[in-house]
Order: structure tokens, then sequence, then C-alpha cells
């Protein structure tokens, strides 16, 4: 099974100090994922960064999803019946 982001996200020491970046550019996935947490629509970015297509941006949101998925979480505090207590 190929991963969406496989052949468009690629990590590279020498690039952009090691960011993930979209292949053959320096557009960081963070990048786009800032720009689209400010609300600048998929078509805008890819009018403002002509190497972009639609299929890059979208990787890297599934580039993004899969990191968060396989992040663990640790708790700050728990809600226990309503009242916050922190974990011993």
């Amino acid at each position: 099974m190929i991963i969406p982001h496989q052949n468009r996200i690629t990590v590279d020491p020498e690039v952009m100090v090691g960011k993930p970046v979209i292949k053959g550019t320096r557009i960081t996935v963070e990048l786009i994922l800032r720009q689209l947490a400010q609300g600048i629509r998929v078509e805008d970015i890819i009018e403002n960064y002509p190497h972009l297509t639609k299929k890059d941006v979208l990787a890297a949101i599934d580039y993004a999803a899969r990191l968060v998925k396989e992040e663990e979480v640790y708790p700050l505090s728990l809600k226990v019946h309503g009242k916050a207590k922190t974990p011993a």
C-alpha cells in the first residue's frame, strides 16, 4: 500500500535543516499547515507557491495526521468526578 505522502514529502538534513518538505522544493510541511490554520484556502496557497499542487497540500495534511496518530499523550491532570487531580 502506498502512503499518500510517501512520494511527495522528503526529509533531508541538507534541506531546510531536515524539516519535512515537499519533494523538489524548500516548502515545508509546517509552512503549509500554518497557512491552512490561518484560514488560507488551498487554492490561494497553490497560487502563492506555483510549484505546489493540491496533492502536495493534501500530502502535507496526511503527513501531519500520521504524526499525531503515532504521538503518545501524557495527561497533565485527570478529572475524577468533575475535579482535577494531578497524576501520581
